[in-house]
């Protein structure tokens, strides 16, 4: 079980990191301009490179899941890709943002997309959890 979790989490962590490198304003060549003729990144762009930060750790976390074998360190990398997810979740909708255009590509795909695999990194960890607490040390 925790090896196919591990798996699971190593393909959506790297999913986490990629799909906002394309999904993004700047990825499609849109920036802000500012009074002064300045070029400068859109939320979303940061937002995206925010995923990075939430993205290695459940990276890290999913390659751990594959070497372990007791059940209270998939129990602690359990928690952690809760809270990982919950911030992959968080980062387009509450911490940075995405632009405020609803038409524009980081509304359209790279926020409900993050939504779904944050959504599936907090249900593949709960389900360890659930495994590991279950199964006993």
């Amino acid at each position: 079980m925790n090896k196919f979790i591990g798996i699971a989490l190593i393909v959506l962590a790297l999913a986490i990191i990629i799909v906002p490198m394309f999904s993004d304003c700047e990825s499609q060549g849109k920036f802000l301009t500012t009074s002064s003729g300045k070029e400068i990144s859109m939320k979303c762009h940061w937002a995206g490179v925010g995923e990075i930060a939430t993205g290695v750790p459940l990276l890290a976390a999913g390659v751990l899941m594959l070497f372990t074998r007791r059940k209270t360190n998939l129990y602690i990398l359990g928690i952690m890709g809760i809270v990982l997810g919950a911030i992959t979740i968080m980062l387009p909708y509450n911490l940075v943002g995405v632009c405020q255009t609803p038409t524009m590509l980081c509304n359209t795909v790279m926020r409900p997309t993050l939504t779904i695999l944050g959504s599936l990194a907090i249900a593949a960890n709960a389900g360890i959890m659930l495994w590991a607490r279950k199964s006993g040390e």
